[in-house]
């Protein structure tokens, strides 16, 4: 696979563009994301479905802008798919040619049931531990629903509800009595086994309402993806939106105005329908499942009649995260620091004293593989470069919980953790202990990482930790050891096996 790859969503709204750069076989990261508002399906849908002049003409004018864009960020691969307003239209084929001809981009006219699914492989890959979830992706001409089951795509529908066919056909002509008819033989599409108390959002509609509350809750991250919420607390917030007379007051883009009331009645009437109970917003959708298809190298043209998914589903190696391997590929880490390895064997060591909950070894762990991507900047405050570019570049596969408490024991660098410092966040951290106790594993095991490549051992007799090596000379920077705030009833005493 090329290691730049650009690729374009066609959407009945917008066109979308985002350019990935590989930087090994599974890492990668995204370099730039550009979007043009040309709604390709303005007036199409009062027109038979017909695309018209004036929307072909921008959005062609947006492809040749996004081709430019992305060969000169030395894409050596463009890949572009059209969405609802193509595969409706009875002259998309002659709108293909006439891209292909003029801008030299060849379009994929990709239908509701590959949309689905890419948009759920993609939220399946890049969001944090998804098990059972079922997904709402919202655009301009259709929704899509793809429903996950034990971490496994087992179907998915396209629905003919999208934010601009219902401004054209109901809001914009007033027919505000059959808008509601018209919705509720949509959810009869819909077979029940999609209800599911986790619901993923997908979109710009859904991620506009997700920002809004974030806003309104005073939320500490600015991270929208993996944001989750109440359906029930902000069920009333989202409702207000869909009637304001005034969107202002509740921090929505003006690019959003035109078509956010009509994604609040899709939403509403989908989540009521799906049984929804906890929202978890995805920041990833379509493109970004083009993009995941053509690293697993899985083929996802989906036939409509299909029903089993098993064959187009692909994932990441088990314990493989994509944005933890880029990071570490971008900042040269070396492989061979024993930071990680040595924060595994004290934690475990350590258990019958700390005694945390084992899920939070695996974010010790990968603390510890970033303990020095900071160095990489200056060697003078590594730990707070350390923190801030965690906080910044784990994207995809980190929950907020995770990404925090990463970023707060990288930059406490084995200090006492101030309670001030983390005021504004201490609702997303685990308690004291379990920091105080983390910050002070991982800071011990930087330190024993610099000190020697071996592998040392680790024994715990009566609260005090037995530090083991076998080389008969070693030195140990016990004085830098020894700054280390340390819980409560822990004794250091360093030996020499024989």
């Amino acid at each position: 696979m090329a290691k730049k790859t650009a690729v374009i969503d066609l959407g009945s709204n917008s066109v979308r563009m985002v350019v990935f750069e590989k930087t090994s076989r599974y890492g990668f990261f995204i370099c730039s994301e550009h979007k043009k508002k040309v709604r390709l399906g303005e007036n199409a849908y009062n027109n038979n479905k017909i695309l018209q002049e004036e929307a072909m003409l921008k959005a062609e004018k947006a492809l040749t802008y996004f081709k430019e864009k992305a060969l000169k960020e030395k894409c050596r691969k463009i890949i572009a798919v059209g969405t609802s307003a193509l595969r409706d239209a009875p002259n998309a084929k002659d709108f293909i040619a006439r891209i292909a001809k003029n801008v030299g981009l060849n379009i994929k006219c990709i239908n509701g049931k590959t949309e689905s699914f890419l948009g759920g492989l993609a939220a399946l890959n890049l969001l944090s531990d998804i098990q059972n979830a079922t997904t709402i992706d919202i655009g301009g001409g259709s929704t899509e629903l793809c429903l996950i089951k034990e971490g496994k795509i087992v179907d998915c529908i396209s629905l003919d509800l999208g934010t601009v066919r219902l401004k054209e056909i109901f809001y914009d002509t007033k027919k505000f009595n059959a808008l509601d008819q018209f919705i509720q033989e949509a959810l009869k599409q819909v077979p029940k086994h999609f209800q599911n108390e986790n619901i993923i959002a997908i979109g710009g509609s859904l991620r506009a309402l997700s920002n809004s509350i974030m806003k309104k809750n005073s939320y500490p991250l600015k991270m929208i993806h993996n944001f989750s919420y109440s359906f029930e607390k902000e069920k009333n917030h989202i409702e207000k939106i869909q009637n304001a007379k005034n969107l202002n007051d509740f921090n929505i883009k003006k690019d959003r105005f035109d078509t956010i009331k009509e994604g609040c009645v899709i939403f509403l009437a989908l989540a009521k329908n799906l049984k929804a109970k906890n929202i978890i917003t995805s920041a990833v959708g379509v493109r970004e499942g083009v993009f995941l298809s053509n690293l697993f190298q899985k083929y996802t043209k989906i036939k409509n009649e299909t029903t089993d998914f098993s064959k187009f589903n692909a994932k990441f190696p088990p314990n493989f995260n994509p944005s933890l391997k880029s990071i570490q590929d971008r900042f040269s880490i070396d492989y061979n620091d024993k930071s990680a390895y040595f924060a595994n064997k004290l934690f475990d060591t350590l258990l019958p004293i700390h005694k945390i909950n084992l899920a939070f070894k695996k974010d010790l762990i990968n603390a510890a593989k970033l303990s020095h991507i900071g160095e990489r900047i200056n060697f003078y405050f590594a730990n707070e470069h350390s923190a801030y570019i965690a906080l910044n570049s784990l994207h995809f596969g980190f929950s907020h919980k995770e990404i925090l408490l990463i970023s707060t024991i990288l930059k406490a660098n084995g200090k006492k953790i101030n309670p001030f410092a983390i005021e504004n966040i201490k609702d997303l951290l685990p308690n004291n202990h379990i920091l105080a106790w983390l910050n002070f594993i991982l800071a011990l095991s930087k330190k024993l990482a610099k000190d020697t490549d071996e592998n040392l051992d680790f024994t715990l007799e009566n609260h005090t930790l037995y530090i083991y090596s076998t080389k008969k000379q070693i030195y140990f920077s016990k004085e830098e050891i020894k700054k280390i705030s340390k819980p409560k009833l822990i004794i250091l005493a360093f030996n020499q096996q024989n």
